[in-house]
């Protein structure tokens, strides 16, 4: 794998976003019960928040609100990297879309409503192209 990319125009321009399948849930647990398999955790005051597939939570019988896609910016982006958290999130609030961003160690993790995932990955790749138009050469570093 490339190192970890900081510039924004580089990581604007090779964000390359995947559509993951399935619905994703955001739920609140003492601890993830059996058959349920987090993608992202995060440990509240309140409770340990869990995301996991939507299947997973129904057949657990775990309560949720809101049922969303999960789209992976496959660009590797640095955890100190300035700007792309900001870039992606308003190019989606500009059309309407709420984001929930989780930053992993190698990739960006975005959660948007489960129906709007493919406009999502339209607008996101809409963003990659217009950087990449704008800096011919760079998407490739």
């Amino acid at each position: 794998m490339s190192p970890a990319e900081r510039d924004l125009d580089r990581l604007l321009a090779a964000l390359e976003p995947r559509l993951r399948p399935g619905g994703y849930v955001f739920t609140r647990v003492a601890a993830p019960p059996a058959g349920v398999r987090p993608v992202v955790t995060v440990a509240e005051d309140e409770a340990l928040t869990v995301v996991c597939a939507q299947d997973e939570a129904d057949a657990a019988g775990l309560p949720y609100d809101y049922v969303a896609a999960w789209i992976t910016l496959r660009v590797h982006s640095a955890l100190d990297a300035v700007g792309l958290t900001h870039a992606v999130s308003g190019a989606l609030a500009e059309a309407g879309l709420p984001c929930n961003v989780v930053a992993g160690y190698h990739h960006d993790h975005l959660f948007v409503p489960a129906a709007e995932g493919p406009r999502a990955v339209g607008l996101l790749r809409a963003l990659a192209d217009r950087a990449a138009a704008a800096a011919p050469g760079e998407a490739g570093r």
